[in-house]
């Protein structure tokens, strides 16, 4: 193949596919994002799940909404969060899928 044949991706593509990856890097971080994707949740519900606590799960979701791969709506006194792109979570289902292979 000749060089100058291959679709090279922009630094700015290389770079956000590299923080994607980097958000979803954490073990505490793919299981919020894995009980995201089957239900909406609240803080305390994740934490009570995931038997972490409040404040440990909030700096996850801050760290997952600051990314974009989280949204929350607000009910009362309570925040439910849940998966704002659809795509992240294929990507995390073919993980979780090629771990279980190998």
């Amino acid at each position: 193949m000749k060089k100058d044949s291959h679709q090279l991706l922009t630094e700015q593509h290389a770079q956000d596919t590299y923080h994607l990856f980097k958000a979803l890097a954490d073990p505490t971080r793919i299981k919020i994002m894995h009980l995201l994707a089957e239900e909406e949740c609240s803080v305390n519900h994740i934490a009570d799940i995931l038997q972490m606590n409040q404040s440990a799960v909030s700096h996850q979701l801050r760290t997952l909404r600051q990314m974009k791969l989280v949204k929350y709506r607000r009910s009362g006194n309570y925040l439910y969060y849940s998966c704002d792109d659809s795509h992240v979570i294929e990507l995390l289902n073919q993980a979780l899928s090629h771990s279980e292979h190998t």
